[in-house]
């Protein structure tokens, strides 16, 4: 079983039922899904460039991408109805939280110039999206073997009700967010 998996059942869901005032720990958000997503469009002009994104994602995953096609032809960028255009994986159960625990204890500190991750990401309804701007910060893709640095978007999809519920879900688990910025003119004055 993975660490973070066990450690979310044993000691961090009664601290959050804690945290949220709920009587029962069972009724805490939960993580449901985590979908990756990688744009490649670019690859209707070298079709070798869609099999390393899928063979990147493959890998950054473990497990197999589906296809996404293009619904309609737009010949301002050259693409026709049922060109690949998308690269995604959804994952859950083991796969989604040994994900997660690579995410944040791995991948987002690889980042350069990484401040955490920004708490205004989320979607109303209790799901976190952040975008990743190169693929090479993964330990499982190797950096002399790419020829294009991709970026993917990585959605976190939970049965919290509120944002601020997936918000307390999240930093239980270890999401890197960001701090407040402290104002530097006021910083040392007290009233």
């Amino acid at each position: 079983m993975n660490q973070l998996k066990a450690k979310y059942q044993k000691e961090y869901r009664e601290a959050l039922a804690k945290k949220l005032n709920l009587s029962n720990a069972m009724a805490c958000p939960q993580i449901k899904k985590i979908n990756v997503n990688i744009g490649v469009g670019d690859s209707i002009e070298d079709k070798s460039r869609f099999e390393e994104a899928k063979s990147d994602l493959e890998a950054i995953t473990g497990q197999k991408p589906k296809v996404c096609k293009a619904k309609q032809a737009i010949s301002t960028f050259k693409v026709r109805q049922g060109d690949p255009i998308g690269l995604t994986v959804t994952l859950r159960g083991e796969r989604m939280f040994d994900f997660l625990e690579k995410l944040v204890k791995i991948v987002l500190p690889r980042v350069k110039d990484f401040q955490g991750v920004p708490k205004n990401n989320f979607d109303g309804k209790g799901n976190y999206s952040l975008g990743i701007t190169e693929q090479v910060v993964f330990p499982e893709v190797d950096y002399e073997k790419v020829k294009r640095v991709r970026g993917l978007s990585i959605t976190i999809v939970t049965n919290a009700r509120t944002d601020e519920q997936a918000l307390a879900l999240l930093e239980i688990l270890g999401m890197p967010f960001e701090k407040p910025a402290v104002n530097k003119k006021n910083a040392g004055k007290t009233k």
